[in-house]
């Protein structure tokens, strides 16, 4: 299903996209091992990043749980966001990641809109979502898409800062 707004770009699509499957499953290892590499300050080897994947697993961004989007530009997959149901009335916003040559293009903007649109879809009226202190740029996104700082809601050991956006 592509939830790009009417207007857009065909050649760049935003879709729900089986997490299972081998798109997400290799969108899902280069966003870990950016981030991984980026907490560690190093790269990070293939053994380092399976065990990531392994203990951060993402099986709840499916239905009835919740979604996973791809962004693509001609066809390429570029970027994913996961949605996750956290309550009857709030999702969490998590896994956004677009590819180093995608970036500057709008596409983090783009899955960000499309993670809140099927998160309203979903019946979901607030999204929430948690970052880490060095990742300077997620900061500045949320902020710029009028996410707002928030007390913790999670004990994640990962997390220094969470934000909230009511989706109205």
């Amino acid at each position: 299903m592509d939830i790009a707004p009417a207007g857009e770009d065909l050649h760049r699509t935003v879709t729900v996209t089986p997490v299972n499957g081998p798109v997400a499953a290799d969108l899902l290892r280069r966003y870990y091992t950016e981030i991984v590499g980026r907490y560690h300050g190093r790269t990070v080897s293939a053994r380092e990043v399976d065990a990531v994947l392994a203990e951060e697993t993402s099986d709840d961004l499916a239905p009835p749980t919740g979604a996973f989007l791809v962004a693509r530009h001609g066809g390429e997959p570029v970027g994913c966001v996961g949605v996750r149901l956290l309550t009857a009335r709030i999702a969490e916003l998590t896994r956004l990641y677009v590819d180093p040559a995608a970036r500057g293009t709008g596409t983090a903007g783009r899955l960000l809109a499309a993670a809140e649109r099927t998160a309203r879809d979903l019946g979901r009226d607030t999204m929430r979502l948690d970052t880490r202190r060095d990742l300077v740029e997620a900061r500045a996104l949320y902020a710029r898409h009028g996410y707002a700082e928030i007390p913790p809601y999670n004990d994640s050991p990962y997390a220094d800062h969470w934000f909230q956006k009511a989706l109205g």
